[in-house]
Protein backbone atom coordinates (compact mmCIF):
# COMPACT_ATOMS: atom_id res chain seq x y z
CA UNK A 1 0.00 0.00 0.00
CA UNK A 2 1.47 3.38 -0.96
CA UNK A 3 2.38 5.81 1.79
CA UNK A 4 0.10 8.35 0.13
CA UNK A 5 -2.88 6.02 0.52
CA UNK A 6 -2.08 5.61 4.21
CA UNK A 7 -1.99 9.40 4.66
CA UNK A 8 -5.30 9.80 2.87
CA UNK A 9 -6.92 7.00 4.86
CA UNK A 10 -5.72 8.46 8.17
CA UNK A 11 -6.82 11.92 7.09
CA UNK A 12 -10.26 10.59 6.22
CA UNK A 13 -10.60 8.94 9.64
CA UNK A 14 -9.56 12.09 11.45
CA UNK A 15 -11.87 14.16 9.27
CA UNK A 16 -14.83 11.92 10.05
CA UNK A 17 -14.31 12.57 13.76
CA UNK A 18 -14.68 16.29 13.16
CA UNK A 19 -17.49 16.47 10.66
CA UNK A 20 -19.33 19.11 12.67
CA UNK A 21 -16.38 21.44 12.98
CA UNK A 22 -16.23 24.09 10.27
CA UNK A 23 -12.46 24.44 10.43
CA UNK A 24 -12.07 20.71 9.72
CA UNK A 25 -13.60 21.21 6.31
CA UNK A 26 -11.19 23.72 4.78
CA UNK A 27 -7.40 23.65 4.96
CA UNK A 28 -6.01 27.12 4.25
CA UNK A 29 -2.28 27.16 3.67
CA UNK A 30 -0.02 30.19 3.26
CA UNK A 31 2.57 29.43 0.58
CA UNK A 32 5.45 31.49 -0.75
CA UNK A 33 4.61 30.79 -4.39
CA UNK A 34 2.00 28.87 -6.32
CA UNK A 35 1.43 27.42 -9.77
CA UNK A 36 2.39 29.35 -12.88
CA UNK A 37 -0.50 27.88 -14.84
CA UNK A 38 -3.01 25.08 -14.29
CA UNK A 39 -1.35 23.10 -17.10
CA UNK A 40 0.83 20.56 -15.23
CA UNK A 41 3.17 20.26 -18.23
CA UNK A 42 3.84 24.00 -18.48
CA UNK A 43 6.90 24.04 -16.23
CA UNK A 44 8.96 21.74 -14.01
CA UNK A 45 9.19 24.30 -11.19
CA UNK A 46 8.67 22.67 -7.79
CA UNK A 47 6.00 25.07 -6.50
CA UNK A 48 4.04 24.50 -9.71
CA UNK A 49 4.26 20.73 -9.38
CA UNK A 50 3.30 20.52 -5.71
CA UNK A 51 0.13 22.56 -6.24
CA UNK A 52 -1.02 20.67 -9.32
CA UNK A 53 -0.45 17.23 -7.78
CA UNK A 54 -3.71 17.91 -5.98
CA UNK A 55 -5.55 17.86 -9.33
CA UNK A 56 -3.41 15.57 -11.48
CA UNK A 57 -1.92 12.24 -10.47
CA UNK A 58 1.47 11.04 -11.68
CA UNK A 59 2.43 7.62 -12.94
CA UNK A 60 4.67 6.98 -9.94
CA UNK A 61 4.84 8.76 -6.58
CA UNK A 62 7.79 9.74 -4.41
CA UNK A 63 7.62 9.16 -0.67
CA UNK A 64 8.79 11.64 1.99
CA UNK A 65 12.43 10.63 1.42
CA UNK A 66 11.95 10.38 -2.38
CA UNK A 67 11.50 6.62 -2.43
CA UNK A 68 9.53 5.46 -5.49
CA UNK A 69 5.99 4.25 -4.81
CA UNK A 70 3.04 3.20 -6.99
CA UNK A 71 0.84 5.95 -8.36
CA UNK A 72 -1.41 5.58 -11.39
CA UNK A 73 0.95 2.77 -12.29
CA UNK A 74 0.55 0.01 -9.71
CA UNK A 75 3.57 -1.97 -10.98
CA UNK A 76 6.38 -1.82 -13.54
CA UNK A 77 9.20 -4.01 -14.80
CA UNK A 78 11.81 -4.03 -17.57
CA UNK A 79 11.02 -6.72 -20.13
CA UNK A 80 14.15 -6.17 -22.23
CA UNK A 81 17.03 -3.69 -22.42
CA UNK A 82 14.93 -0.92 -23.97
CA UNK A 83 11.36 -1.75 -22.93
CA UNK A 84 9.55 -1.11 -19.66
CA UNK A 85 6.12 -2.51 -18.95
CA UNK A 86 3.79 -0.41 -16.78
CA UNK A 87 0.57 -1.82 -15.39
CA UNK A 88 -2.02 0.87 -14.75
CA UNK A 89 -4.35 0.93 -11.79
CA UNK A 90 -7.88 -0.18 -12.70
CA UNK A 91 -11.00 1.72 -11.81
CA UNK A 92 -9.37 5.15 -11.77
CA UNK A 93 -11.77 7.96 -12.68
CA UNK A 94 -11.19 11.43 -14.02
CA UNK A 95 -13.06 14.23 -12.32
CA UNK A 96 -15.61 14.24 -15.15
CA UNK A 97 -16.44 10.57 -14.43
CA UNK A 98 -14.60 9.10 -17.42
CA UNK A 99 -12.18 6.18 -17.05
CA UNK A 100 -8.42 6.71 -17.03
CA UNK A 101 -6.75 4.35 -19.53
CA UNK A 102 -3.48 3.85 -21.34
CA UNK A 103 -4.59 6.31 -24.02
CA UNK A 104 -4.50 9.13 -21.48
CA UNK A 105 -0.95 8.25 -20.46
CA UNK A 106 0.17 8.19 -24.09
CA UNK A 107 -1.47 11.57 -24.74
CA UNK A 108 0.28 13.02 -21.68
CA UNK A 109 3.69 11.75 -22.79
CA UNK A 110 3.20 13.20 -26.26
CA UNK A 111 2.26 16.60 -24.79
CA UNK A 112 5.34 16.65 -22.59
CA UNK A 113 7.58 15.79 -25.52
CA UNK A 114 6.34 18.72 -27.60
CA UNK A 115 5.72 21.54 -25.10
CA UNK A 116 8.54 23.90 -24.28
CA UNK A 117 9.04 26.63 -21.74
CA UNK A 118 11.51 28.18 -19.29
CA UNK A 119 11.70 24.92 -17.28
CA UNK A 120 10.41 22.25 -19.67
CA UNK A 121 8.86 19.06 -18.32
CA UNK A 122 10.01 17.15 -21.39
CA UNK A 123 13.13 16.30 -19.38
CA UNK A 124 11.06 13.60 -17.65
CA UNK A 125 10.18 11.84 -20.92
CA UNK A 126 13.44 12.50 -22.76
CA UNK A 127 14.38 8.81 -22.97
CA UNK A 128 11.12 7.68 -24.60
CA UNK A 129 11.15 6.87 -28.31
CA UNK A 130 7.81 5.07 -28.53
CA UNK A 131 4.82 4.04 -26.44
CA UNK A 132 2.76 0.96 -27.24
CA UNK A 133 -0.65 0.21 -25.79
CA UNK A 134 -0.91 -3.50 -24.99
CA UNK A 135 -4.38 -3.19 -23.48
CA UNK A 136 -6.32 -0.39 -21.73
CA UNK A 137 -4.27 -0.90 -18.55
CA UNK A 138 -0.87 -2.03 -19.90
CA UNK A 139 1.79 0.08 -21.60
CA UNK A 140 5.14 -0.75 -23.11
CA UNK A 141 7.49 2.23 -22.93
CA UNK A 142 10.30 2.02 -25.53
CA UNK A 143 13.48 3.95 -24.78
CA UNK A 144 16.49 4.91 -26.87
CA UNK A 145 18.72 2.66 -24.77
CA UNK A 146 18.68 1.03 -21.34
CA UNK A 147 16.91 3.43 -18.95
CA UNK A 148 17.28 2.14 -15.40
CA UNK A 149 15.79 5.22 -13.75
CA UNK A 150 12.69 5.67 -15.90
CA UNK A 151 10.30 5.02 -12.98
CA UNK A 152 12.10 7.82 -11.07
CA UNK A 153 11.43 10.24 -13.92
CA UNK A 154 7.76 9.34 -13.92
CA UNK A 155 7.11 10.97 -10.53
CA UNK A 156 6.64 14.08 -12.71
CA UNK A 157 4.65 12.38 -15.48
CA UNK A 158 1.34 14.13 -14.86
CA UNK A 159 -1.55 12.34 -16.55
CA UNK A 160 -4.15 14.58 -18.19
CA UNK A 161 -7.34 13.58 -19.94
CA UNK A 162 -6.76 12.75 -23.60
CA UNK A 163 -10.31 13.79 -24.36
CA UNK A 164 -10.08 17.13 -22.53
CA UNK A 165 -6.79 18.06 -24.22
CA UNK A 166 -7.55 16.75 -27.72
CA UNK A 167 -6.72 19.34 -30.36
CA UNK A 168 -5.17 21.80 -27.93
CA UNK A 169 -2.34 23.80 -29.47
CA UNK A 170 0.57 24.86 -27.26
CA UNK A 171 -0.62 28.46 -27.60
CA UNK A 172 -4.15 27.63 -26.43
CA UNK A 173 -3.19 25.25 -23.63
CA UNK A 174 -2.83 27.71 -20.76
CA UNK A 175 -6.21 29.32 -21.42
CA UNK A 176 -7.90 25.93 -21.63
CA UNK A 177 -6.42 24.74 -18.35
CA UNK A 178 -6.69 28.03 -16.48
CA UNK A 179 -10.37 28.31 -17.30
CA UNK A 180 -10.93 24.80 -15.97
CA UNK A 181 -12.04 23.40 -19.33
CA UNK A 182 -8.99 21.13 -19.67
CA UNK A 183 -8.18 20.89 -15.94
CA UNK A 184 -9.62 17.38 -15.69
CA UNK A 185 -7.39 15.17 -13.57
CA UNK A 186 -7.58 12.04 -11.44
CA UNK A 187 -6.12 13.61 -8.28
CA UNK A 188 -7.65 13.77 -4.79
CA UNK A 189 -8.98 17.26 -5.49
CA UNK A 190 -10.77 18.89 -8.40
CA UNK A 191 -10.08 22.35 -9.77
CA UNK A 192 -12.23 25.23 -8.49
CA UNK A 193 -10.34 28.44 -9.28
CA UNK A 194 -6.94 30.06 -9.61
CA UNK A 195 -6.08 33.72 -9.28
CA UNK A 196 -2.44 34.17 -10.33
CA UNK A 197 -0.21 35.40 -7.50
CA UNK A 198 -3.16 35.25 -5.10
CA UNK A 199 -4.76 31.88 -4.43
CA UNK A 200 -5.46 28.41 -5.76
CA UNK A 201 -8.61 26.56 -4.64
CA UNK A 202 -9.52 22.89 -5.03
CA UNK A 203 -12.41 20.79 -3.70
CA UNK A 204 -12.41 17.19 -2.57
CA UNK A 205 -12.88 14.54 -5.27
CA UNK A 206 -15.07 11.94 -3.63
CA UNK A 207 -14.17 9.26 -6.17
CA UNK A 208 -10.40 9.27 -5.81
CA UNK A 209 -8.85 5.81 -6.15
CA UNK A 210 -6.84 6.02 -2.89
CA UNK A 211 -9.62 7.19 -0.59
CA UNK A 212 -11.58 10.23 0.45
CA UNK A 213 -9.43 13.20 1.59
CA UNK A 214 -10.19 14.68 5.01
CA UNK A 215 -10.48 18.25 3.77
CA UNK A 216 -13.55 19.26 1.77
CA UNK A 217 -11.69 22.25 0.40
CA UNK A 218 -8.03 23.21 0.16
CA UNK A 219 -6.94 26.82 -0.33
CA UNK A 220 -3.33 27.70 -1.13
CA UNK A 221 -2.93 31.41 -0.51
CA UNK A 222 0.16 32.99 -2.08
CA UNK A 223 1.91 35.23 0.45
CA UNK A 224 5.44 35.84 -0.91
CA UNK A 225 6.34 38.30 1.86
CA UNK A 226 7.73 36.25 4.74
CA UNK A 227 6.61 38.66 7.47
CA UNK A 228 3.07 38.76 6.10
CA UNK A 229 2.92 34.98 5.93
CA UNK A 230 3.92 34.68 9.59
CA UNK A 231 1.49 37.42 10.59
CA UNK A 232 -1.44 35.72 8.86
CA UNK A 233 -0.62 32.49 10.70
CA UNK A 234 -0.49 34.17 14.09
CA UNK A 235 -3.76 36.00 13.51
CA UNK A 236 -5.51 32.84 12.36
CA UNK A 237 -6.08 33.90 8.75
CA UNK A 238 -4.37 30.70 7.60
CA UNK A 239 -4.13 27.29 9.27
CA UNK A 240 -0.48 26.74 8.42
CA UNK A 241 2.42 28.20 6.47
CA UNK A 242 5.27 26.68 4.52
CA UNK A 243 8.86 27.89 4.27
CA UNK A 244 8.93 29.66 7.59
CA UNK A 245 11.67 32.33 7.49
CA UNK A 246 14.64 31.16 9.52
CA UNK A 247 14.59 34.27 11.70
CA UNK A 248 11.11 33.36 12.96
CA UNK A 249 11.55 29.63 13.64
CA UNK A 250 12.70 29.92 17.26
CA UNK A 251 10.00 32.49 18.10
CA UNK A 252 7.24 30.37 16.61
CA UNK A 253 8.52 27.28 18.42
CA UNK A 254 8.00 29.10 21.72
CA UNK A 255 4.40 29.97 20.87
CA UNK A 256 2.19 27.38 22.59
CA UNK A 257 -0.62 27.91 20.09
CA UNK A 258 1.63 26.79 17.25
CA UNK A 259 3.71 23.77 16.28
CA UNK A 260 6.76 23.80 14.01
CA UNK A 261 8.11 20.97 11.85
CA UNK A 262 11.64 21.13 10.36
CA UNK A 263 13.33 19.01 7.70
CA UNK A 264 16.47 18.93 5.57
CA UNK A 265 15.71 19.11 1.84
CA UNK A 266 17.41 18.07 -1.40
CA UNK A 267 17.48 21.63 -2.75
CA UNK A 268 21.02 22.97 -3.23
CA UNK A 269 21.74 26.63 -3.84
CA UNK A 270 24.32 26.89 -6.62
CA UNK A 271 25.95 29.59 -8.70
CA UNK A 272 25.82 28.95 -12.44
CA UNK A 273 28.27 30.51 -14.92
CA UNK A 274 27.67 31.58 -18.51
CA UNK A 275 30.19 29.76 -20.75
CA UNK A 276 29.20 31.48 -23.99
CA UNK A 277 31.85 33.52 -25.83
CA UNK A 278 29.93 36.73 -25.31
CA UNK A 279 28.08 37.32 -22.07
CA UNK A 280 25.82 40.35 -21.53
CA UNK A 281 26.30 41.32 -17.89
CA UNK A 282 30.07 41.36 -17.34
CA UNK A 283 32.29 44.36 -18.13
CA UNK A 284 35.55 45.97 -17.09
CA UNK A 285 35.31 48.03 -13.91
CA UNK A 286 34.94 51.21 -15.99
CA UNK A 287 31.99 49.70 -17.84
CA UNK A 288 33.86 49.04 -21.08
CA UNK A 289 33.51 45.78 -22.96
CA UNK A 290 35.91 42.96 -22.18
CA UNK A 291 37.78 41.11 -24.90
CA UNK A 292 36.47 37.76 -23.66
CA UNK A 293 33.99 36.29 -21.20
CA UNK A 294 36.00 35.90 -17.97
CA UNK A 295 33.89 32.96 -16.81
CA UNK A 296 35.38 30.83 -19.61
CA UNK A 297 38.74 31.01 -17.81
CA UNK A 298 38.94 28.23 -15.18
CA UNK A 299 41.10 30.47 -13.01
CA UNK A 300 38.29 33.00 -12.74
CA UNK A 301 35.77 30.31 -11.81
CA UNK A 302 38.16 28.98 -9.18
CA UNK A 303 38.73 32.48 -7.81
CA UNK A 304 35.00 32.99 -7.37
CA UNK A 305 34.74 29.56 -5.74
CA UNK A 306 37.50 30.44 -3.26
CA UNK A 307 35.85 33.76 -2.41
CA UNK A 308 32.72 32.06 -1.11
CA UNK A 309 32.40 31.10 2.54
CA UNK A 310 29.80 28.33 2.47
CA UNK A 311 29.65 27.97 6.22
CA UNK A 312 28.82 31.66 6.57
CA UNK A 313 26.13 31.32 3.92
CA UNK A 314 24.51 28.42 5.78
CA UNK A 315 24.82 29.83 9.30
CA UNK A 316 24.41 33.56 8.72
CA UNK A 317 22.76 34.28 5.35
CA UNK A 318 20.42 31.29 5.80
CA UNK A 319 20.20 31.92 9.58
CA UNK A 320 21.11 28.36 10.52
CA UNK A 321 18.61 26.74 8.14
CA UNK A 322 21.25 25.61 5.64
CA UNK A 323 24.03 23.05 5.38
CA UNK A 324 27.28 23.74 3.47
CA UNK A 325 27.54 21.58 0.34
CA UNK A 326 30.35 20.72 -2.04
CA UNK A 327 28.34 19.01 -4.76
CA UNK A 328 25.05 19.35 -6.57
CA UNK A 329 23.41 16.40 -4.81
CA UNK A 330 22.88 15.83 -1.10
CA UNK A 331 24.14 12.72 0.75
CA UNK A 332 20.76 10.94 0.52
CA UNK A 333 20.84 10.97 -3.30
CA UNK A 334 22.01 7.94 -5.31
CA UNK A 335 25.33 8.94 -6.88
CA UNK A 336 26.53 11.27 -4.11
CA UNK A 337 30.35 11.18 -3.97
CA UNK A 338 31.59 11.10 -0.34
CA UNK A 339 35.18 11.77 -1.48
CA UNK A 340 34.44 15.30 -2.71
CA UNK A 341 35.33 17.98 -0.14
CA UNK A 342 33.39 21.11 0.68
CA UNK A 343 35.57 24.02 -0.57
CA UNK A 344 36.96 26.45 1.99
CA UNK A 345 37.54 30.14 1.26
CA UNK A 346 41.03 31.42 0.41
CA UNK A 347 40.92 35.10 -0.50
CA UNK A 348 44.66 35.49 -1.13
CA UNK A 349 44.67 32.62 -3.62
CA UNK A 350 41.49 33.96 -5.23
CA UNK A 351 43.09 37.39 -5.85
CA UNK A 352 46.21 35.69 -7.22
CA UNK A 353 44.13 33.65 -9.66
CA UNK A 354 42.34 36.76 -10.90
CA UNK A 355 45.70 38.44 -11.49
CA UNK A 356 46.98 35.40 -13.38
CA UNK A 357 43.84 35.48 -15.51
CA UNK A 358 44.48 39.13 -16.44
CA UNK A 359 42.13 40.80 -13.95
CA UNK A 360 44.37 42.22 -11.22
CA UNK A 361 41.72 44.86 -10.49
CA UNK A 362 38.81 42.50 -10.93
CA UNK A 363 35.85 43.32 -13.17
CA UNK A 364 32.21 44.35 -12.91
CA UNK A 365 29.31 41.90 -12.98
CA UNK A 366 25.61 41.60 -12.30
CA UNK A 367 24.84 38.81 -9.84
CA UNK A 368 21.36 37.42 -10.55
CA UNK A 369 19.53 35.43 -7.90
CA UNK A 370 16.00 34.33 -7.10
CA UNK A 371 14.48 36.15 -4.13
CA UNK A 372 11.14 34.43 -3.60
CA UNK A 373 11.54 30.76 -4.42
CA UNK A 374 13.35 29.01 -1.58
CA UNK A 375 14.01 30.01 2.04
CA UNK A 376 17.21 32.04 2.22
CA UNK A 377 17.68 32.70 -1.50
CA UNK A 378 17.61 36.48 -1.06
CA UNK A 379 20.11 36.31 1.82
CA UNK A 380 22.49 33.98 -0.02
CA UNK A 381 22.50 36.15 -3.15
CA UNK A 382 23.14 39.33 -1.16
CA UNK A 383 25.91 37.71 0.89
CA UNK A 384 27.60 36.35 -2.22
CA UNK A 385 27.78 39.86 -3.67
CA UNK A 386 29.60 41.01 -0.54
CA UNK A 387 31.98 38.03 -0.62
CA UNK A 388 32.98 38.64 -4.24
CA UNK A 389 33.68 42.29 -3.47
CA UNK A 390 36.46 41.11 -1.13
CA UNK A 391 38.51 39.87 -4.11
CA UNK A 392 38.00 42.99 -6.21
CA UNK A 393 34.92 42.04 -8.23
CA UNK A 394 32.40 44.88 -8.35
CA UNK A 395 28.97 43.32 -8.05
CA UNK A 396 25.49 44.62 -8.76
CA UNK A 397 23.12 42.41 -6.75
CA UNK A 398 19.99 41.69 -8.79
CA UNK A 399 17.46 39.66 -6.82
CA UNK A 400 14.35 38.86 -8.86
CA UNK A 401 11.20 36.75 -8.50
CA UNK A 402 11.48 33.27 -9.95
CA UNK A 403 8.73 34.09 -12.46
CA UNK A 404 11.02 36.79 -13.90
CA UNK A 405 14.49 35.33 -13.57
CA UNK A 406 13.92 31.86 -15.07
CA UNK A 407 12.39 33.10 -18.35
CA UNK A 408 15.24 35.65 -18.61
CA UNK A 409 17.74 32.81 -18.15
CA UNK A 410 16.03 30.76 -20.86
CA UNK A 411 16.20 33.74 -23.24
CA UNK A 412 19.96 34.00 -22.73
CA UNK A 413 19.81 37.42 -21.06
CA UNK A 414 21.83 36.50 -17.94
CA UNK A 415 25.53 36.01 -17.33
CA UNK A 416 24.98 33.97 -14.18
CA UNK A 417 22.30 32.92 -11.75
CA UNK A 418 22.21 31.81 -8.13
CA UNK A 419 19.18 29.63 -7.49
CA UNK A 420 18.18 26.33 -5.96
CA UNK A 421 18.20 22.96 -7.70
CA UNK A 422 16.57 19.86 -6.25
CA UNK A 423 17.35 16.30 -7.29
CA UNK A 424 13.69 15.38 -7.03
CA UNK A 425 13.97 11.95 -8.63
CA UNK A 426 16.36 10.70 -5.93
CA UNK A 427 19.13 9.91 -8.43
CA UNK A 428 22.06 12.13 -9.49
CA UNK A 429 21.67 11.30 -13.19
CA UNK A 430 18.68 13.64 -13.32
CA UNK A 431 20.78 16.57 -12.11
CA UNK A 432 23.91 16.02 -14.18
CA UNK A 433 22.19 15.03 -17.42
CA UNK A 434 20.05 18.16 -17.17
CA UNK A 435 22.74 20.68 -16.30
CA UNK A 436 26.15 19.38 -17.40
CA UNK A 437 25.55 17.54 -20.68
CA UNK A 438 25.83 19.59 -23.86
CA UNK A 439 22.38 20.88 -24.74
CA UNK A 440 21.30 18.28 -27.28
CA UNK A 441 17.61 18.25 -28.28
CA UNK A 442 18.13 15.11 -30.36
CA UNK A 443 19.37 13.14 -27.35
CA UNK A 444 17.04 15.10 -25.06
CA UNK A 445 19.95 15.84 -22.73
CA UNK A 446 21.15 19.14 -21.29
CA UNK A 447 17.65 20.61 -21.14
CA UNK A 448 18.66 23.03 -18.35
CA UNK A 449 22.12 23.76 -19.78
CA UNK A 450 21.31 27.35 -20.68
CA UNK A 451 24.92 28.48 -20.23
CA UNK A 452 26.70 26.76 -23.14
CA UNK A 453 28.94 24.40 -21.18
CA UNK A 454 30.18 21.50 -23.32
CA UNK A 455 32.76 18.81 -22.58
CA UNK A 456 32.98 15.56 -24.62
CA UNK A 457 34.24 13.60 -21.60
CA UNK A 458 31.33 14.82 -19.48
CA UNK A 459 28.90 13.88 -22.25
CA UNK A 460 30.44 10.41 -22.54
CA UNK A 461 30.18 9.72 -18.82
CA UNK A 462 26.62 11.02 -18.59
CA UNK A 463 25.46 8.93 -21.53
CA UNK A 464 27.13 5.86 -20.06
CA UNK A 465 25.39 6.42 -16.72
CA UNK A 466 22.04 6.89 -18.46
CA UNK A 467 22.26 3.41 -19.98
CA UNK A 468 23.98 1.46 -17.16
CA UNK A 469 21.62 -1.08 -15.60
CA UNK A 470 24.02 -2.31 -12.92
CA UNK A 471 23.46 -0.16 -9.81
CA UNK A 472 27.05 -0.39 -8.55
CA UNK A 473 28.52 0.57 -11.92
CA UNK A 474 26.00 3.41 -12.37
CA UNK A 475 26.81 4.77 -8.91
CA UNK A 476 30.52 4.78 -9.78
CA UNK A 477 29.85 6.59 -13.06
CA UNK A 478 27.74 9.20 -11.30
CA UNK A 479 30.46 9.77 -8.72
CA UNK A 480 32.99 10.26 -11.55
CA UNK A 481 30.62 12.78 -13.13
CA UNK A 482 30.31 14.63 -9.83
CA UNK A 483 34.09 14.82 -9.51
CA UNK A 484 34.49 16.14 -13.07
CA UNK A 485 31.64 18.61 -12.53
CA UNK A 486 33.50 20.02 -9.52
CA UNK A 487 36.90 20.14 -11.26
CA UNK A 488 35.35 22.03 -14.16
CA UNK A 489 33.25 24.17 -11.84
CA UNK A 490 30.29 23.87 -14.18
CA UNK A 491 28.45 25.57 -11.35
CA UNK A 492 29.34 26.10 -7.71
CA UNK A 493 27.25 24.16 -5.14
CA UNK A 494 26.86 26.33 -2.05
CA UNK A 495 24.46 25.05 0.60
CA UNK A 496 21.44 22.81 0.89
CA UNK A 497 18.18 24.27 2.09
CA UNK A 498 16.54 23.41 5.39
CA UNK A 499 12.84 24.10 5.59
CA UNK A 500 10.25 24.66 8.30
CA UNK A 501 6.47 24.51 8.48
CA UNK A 502 4.37 26.16 11.17
CA UNK A 503 0.73 25.47 12.00
CA UNK A 504 -1.98 26.25 14.52
CA UNK A 505 -2.21 23.41 17.04
CA UNK A 506 -5.98 23.73 17.42
CA UNK A 507 -6.58 23.27 13.70
CA UNK A 508 -4.04 21.04 11.98
CA UNK A 509 -1.28 18.51 12.50
CA UNK A 510 1.57 17.38 10.25
CA UNK A 511 3.99 14.78 11.62
CA UNK A 512 6.96 15.45 9.34
CA UNK A 513 8.21 17.42 6.34
CA UNK A 514 9.29 16.04 3.00
CA UNK A 515 12.84 16.03 1.62
CA UNK A 516 11.60 17.74 -1.56
CA UNK A 517 9.90 20.43 0.57
CA UNK A 518 6.58 19.84 -1.17
CA UNK A 519 3.45 20.13 0.99
CA UNK A 520 0.23 18.31 0.17
CA UNK A 521 -3.18 18.54 1.78
CA UNK A 522 -3.28 14.77 2.39
CA UNK A 523 -0.17 14.97 4.59
CA UNK A 524 -2.00 17.35 6.92
CA UNK A 525 -4.73 16.14 9.27
CA UNK A 526 -7.36 18.04 11.28
CA UNK A 527 -6.26 18.50 14.87
CA UNK A 528 -7.93 16.28 17.46
CA UNK A 529 -9.71 17.96 20.34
Amino acid sequence: MSRRFVHLALSATMGAMLVGAANAQTLTMGVRAGPESIDPHFTATGTHSEALKHIFDTLTHSGPQLQIEPGLAESWRPIDATTWEFKLRRGVKFHDGSDMTAEDVVASIRRMQTLSGPNPTRIYVRRITDVRIVDPHTLHIITGGPSPTLPNDFIRLFVVSARATAGLTPEASNEAFNSGRAAIGTGPYRFVSWTPREQFIVDRFEGHWSGRPAWARHVRREIPNDANRVAQLRTGQVDMIVRVPAADVATLERDRTLSVVKADTVYVFNFQFDFRENTPQVTARDGSRLAANPYRDPRVREAIDLAIDRRALAEIAMEGMGTPQGQMVTPNIFGFNPALPIPTPNLARARQLLTEAGFPNGFRMVLNFSNDRLPGDRGVGTAMAQMLARIGIEVQAAGQPAAVIFPARARGELSNIMAGWGTLTGEASYTYSSNAHTNNPTLRLGAFNWHGYSNPEMDRLIQASEFELDDAKRRELLQQIGALFNRERVSLPLASVGSAWAMRRDRVSMPSGRADEETYAWDVTPATR
